[in-house]
């Protein structure tokens, strides 16, 4: 199922939750219960291969806790524009009896990484416990299947209420409040509704005339791929390609191109992508030794200007010194169709997946 889908399916059935809970009144009297249904029992957290900011939890600690469960994985773009909500709600009701727990659930290898996961929880601000699901036991438990993936579990343990995908954050939070007066059994008053301020690529994205979805780049997942030569898969190739359509992209110069990436092999190495959107994100990662690599982006053939991102200057240079998520492109009014390109100044670097807001 397309995450678009997702999104359709699941907002109708929250807006009927968000008309159920105001038809009852958040926390409205004494011995209050909340009108969420269960929809079943949160599984054991023992399938973590370590934890990460604090010590391991099972549901059995967790009794008379309203718990959040946030399945996300550092380079998912829709779990990095959750976490300013994730963070602000954990601040804002850890002291009415919230814990909020991160499962960092691996889509690439990289991310099975416990230095790479580190370098993430720093660099996103995350102070709540992480449990760091390398093998996929907790998401299994949870039979989940996407990122981010939001279960919220009640004081007796009870799963109330997910929520698949970003977005409806408003309804999110008012589902922490339901079940936190639930708890507390007592009557509440509305506490409003939290409003962090994200900046990079934590900005939410612009849906207006946006028209691009994830793309992978290795052979395993990869669509659109407009280079005349095909892919050479796990071998060294020469690459072309002219004037892809939108939604299509091509490599030139001599790549390697492997289930889950292409790695550039010789300088001068490119890859070309015809998008729309406002934001353009592509995960990166340098060579085995670790050491920076240089790279520069153009727009339609020209230095991006003000429509650099977070990653790139004006000039468009970059360079690749870990492996993450990096904003290259985000533009200002008009987001028509654009002609991308990123050019490696240095051999080594590795393309995993182009992301956009």
């Amino acid at each position: 199922m397309s995450m678009s889908a997702i999104f359709r399916l699941n907002s109708t059935r929250l807006a009927l939750i968000a008309g159920l809970l105001t038809a009852t009144g958040v926390g409205a009297t004494e011995g209050y219960h909340s009108a969420l249904p269960v929809q079943g029992s949160l599984p054991a957290l023992s399938g973590a291969t370590g934890w990460l900011n604090g010590p391991a939890l099972t549901p059995a600690q967790l009794k008379g806790k309203v718990v959040l469960i946030d399945f996300w994985t550092y380079s998912c773009i829709n779990c990095i524009r959750t976490i300013p909500y994730i963070r602000a709600w954990a601040d804002k009701y850890k002291d009415q009896g919230l814990v909020v727990i991160g499962v960092h659930t691996p889509e690439f290898d990289f991310e099975k990484d416990d230095g790479n996961i580190r370098q993430a929880i720093t660099r996103f601000g995350i102070t709540y416990p992480v449990a760091v699901d390398s093998e996929h036991s907790i998401w299994n438990a949870f039979h989940n299947r996407y990122w981010p993936a939001l279960y919220f579990v009640d004081a007796s343990g009870h799963i109330r209420h997910h929520q698949y995908g970003e977005g409806d954050y408003d309804l999110s939070e008012h589902v922490i409040q339901d079940l936190l007066a639930e708890a507390s059994g007592q009557h509440t008053t509305d506490e409003g509704l939290v409003a962090p301020q994200a900046k990079g690529t934590e900005v939410a994205p612009d849906p207006a005339g946006a028209a691009s979805d994830e793309t992978y780049i290795g052979f395993d997942k990869a669509e659109g791929f407009a280079s005349p030569e095909g892919f050479a898969e796990n071998h060294r190739q020469h690459y072309s390609v002219t004037n892809p359509c939108l939604n299509h992209w091509g490599l030139t110069g001599d790549w390697t191109v492997h289930g889950e990436r292409a790695t550039a092999d010789k300088t001068g190495a490119s890859i070309v992508y015809r998008f729309r959107a406002r934001d353009l994100h592509l995960v990166l990662a340098p060579g085995s030794d670790g050491k920076a690599l240089r790279f520069t982006v153009t727009l339609d053939g020209k230095a991006p200007g003000d429509a650099h991102g977070t990653d790139t200057d004006a000039q468009g240079n970059g360079h690749v010194d870990e492996t993450r998520l990096y904003q290259l492109i985000r533009q200002a009014g008009d987001t028509g169709e654009h002609t991308f390109e990123i050019r490696f100044l240095d051999p080594g670097a590795s393309a995993y997946a182009f992301t956009f807001g």
